[in-house]
């Protein structure tokens, strides 16, 4: 969907985030080993904003082991890799200079930019890079969550201050997209509460339930940010959305509804694009009557997407067929959204084989500060009648999502959004093999397996493009999950502000975003 800004007359209904206030009693947390607290002067308040966010940041800051992709947008713009992002999709030298590939495609051999500083004031060195990439290839005896892409890793080495060079076992064609992994300082022990990166943001502290707070870091190496400070507070009540934006307490917030932005008047602008995210109704493949596949393609029979987009987000939102959006270009397969297409009878059919003839009753966990997930669950619920299946909605907080359904599996289905944390179809896919440790769906499929393995080893980037398109293929076939959309994300930003870049995946970069002279 192309990104354009609209004249905003509407309201803002949460597309992924949740606004309510509160924290009374909370703790705060707050920088050590010499981060300093945010300024109070006029001039910093002057040239402030304050965004609001739909959850705490209840996984830890650490980048390295955070899970939550709502963690990971906000912490974009505290921390970064050898590597980055660009709002166009490409990837660009950060905290490395430059650098090279041997002709065998086993060697990288990074350049250093000079003078980059952590927020804590140490410079970066070429020892902070060997322990970030380490940390991250190690095994889960540290607690750190590894990195999958790293088992190709034999070595990684600082022949210099300023040279580090990583050999791996085998070509990746995707290997430098996760040298966008964070770079952070060796000797820092506390990253989970107090995060030390070296972006254009620095961390300032958090108060539990209530407040994230970010400073514009003086050093930056780069381009520095054009705010001095940024508050990220958390409204978890969609109720109190649309007042936080027009009483002013609010500046910035993403991820809102149509039916949200139709209500804000003219103190807004919409920035429109896509959450890039694949929402869809997430089975648990081990839990009945999901391990049967029959049923599960009986419930892509009985769902209309199109009518999904239509009644719950005014016709915003792009249908997609499997576990890929549209952003990643070549790895999208337009002709599976239509896979499945409405079919009550087909879908009876289906269930009666199955051995449910007169239907069953199921449940739907979807977290309860995600106000499109829930529009959306309410939508599947009506829809599912036609095919005799009732649908109970079961909203739970964010945190015991995290630990009943994504870490605990504890679940029959819900509806989420899964986004790609970097720029591969890897990220996308690897999840759904047997073996990997966030495979909270349960999947397990031989072939699957085995094309993600022909992947891997395979060198010639049209070839791969194929067979990752094929493991596509075998989820929508297999009925893994019933796919729905990537969902439109709708911005409202106040429109003394302006600059606000979107990209093609799941993060806010405040760097840009200024107050219009």
């Amino acid at each position: 969907m192309k990104k354009r800004i609209l004249a905003l007359l509407l309201l803002v209904s949460l597309l992924g985030t949740v606004l309510s206030g509160c924290g009374d009693g909370s703790t705060e947390q707050a920088p050590e080993n010499g981060q300093t607290n945010g300024s109070t002067d006029a001039g910093t308040q002057g040239n402030a904003i304050t965004v609001g966010i739909a959850q705490d940041l209840d996984d830890s800051l650490d980048p390295h082991k955070a899970v939550a992709a709502g963690t990971k947008e906000v912490m974009f713009n505290v921390f970064e890799g050898l590597m980055k992002p660009t709002s166009e999709g490409d990837l660009t030298p950060a905290i490395a200079e430059s650098y090279e590939v041997s002709p065998d495609r086993l060697t990288y051999t990074f350049t250093l930019r000079e003078g980059v500083k952590f927020h804590n004031g140490d410079t970066v060195t070429a020892e902070d890079v060997v322990y970030s990439i380490n940390r991250c290839a190690e095994a889960s005896e540290t607690g750190v969550l590894q990195v999958e892409a790293f088992s190709v890793i034999q070595s990684v080495e600082a022949t210099d201050d300023h040279t580090v060079v990583i050999t791996i076992a085998e070509p990746s064609n995707e290997f430098i997209s996760y040298m966008t992994t964070a770079i952070l300082p060796a000797d820092y022990d506390q990253q989970d509460t107090a995060p030390v990166g070296t972006g254009p943001f620095k961390f300032v502290s958090r108060t539990a339930q209530d407040s994230i707070v970010m400073e514009k870091f003086s050093d930056y190496w780069g381009t520095p940010a054009q705010l001095d400070k940024v508050t990220f507070k958390i409204i978890e009540n969609a109720d109190s959305i649309l007042m936080s934006l027009q009483s002013g307490a609010v500046d910035l917030f993403a991820h809102l509804t149509s039916t949200q932005v139709a209500q804000l008047g003219s103190d807004f602008n919409v920035v429109e694009s896509t959450m890039n995210l694949v929402q869809a109704m997430y089975l648990n493949n081990k839990a009945a009557p999901f391990d049967n596949e029959k049923v599960r393609q009986a419930l892509c029979y009985a769902i209309d997407k199109q009518e999904i987009i239509d009644l719950a987000f005014d016709g915003y939102g792009s249908p997609i067929g499997s576990s890929m959006y549209p952003a990643f270009g070549k790895y999208f397969d337009d002709e599976l959204s239509n896979y499945y297409t409405r079919d009550v009878e087909r879908a009876k059919a289906l269930l009666a084989e199955a051995g449910y003839p007169d239907g069953f009753s199921m449940t739907i966990t979807v977290p309860s500060n995600y106000q499109p997930h829930i529009d959306t669950a309410q939508v599947l619920v009506e829809q599912l009648k036609a095919v005799g299946i009732t649908a109970e909605i079961q909203p739970v907080e964010w945190g015991t999502w995290l630990s009943d359904v994504y870490a605990g599996r504890q679940y029959q289905s819900t509806v989420v959004g899964v986004d790609a944390s970097n720029m591969t179809a890897r990220a996308l896919l690897e999840r759904f093999t047997s073996q990997a440790d966030n495979n909270f769906i349960n999947y397990e499929n031989d072939d699957y397996d085995a094309l993600f393995a022909q992947a891997q080893a395979c060198y010639d980037d049209a070839e791969q493009t194929e067979i990752y398109k094929q493991m596509e293929r075998n989820l929508t076939e297999h009925a893994a999950n019933v796919y729905i959309q990537d969902l439109a994300d709708l911005v409202a930003v106040r429109n003394t502000l302006d600059g606000l870049q979107t990209y093609p995946i799941y993060v806010l970069d405040l760097s840009t975003v200024h107050y219009v002279q």
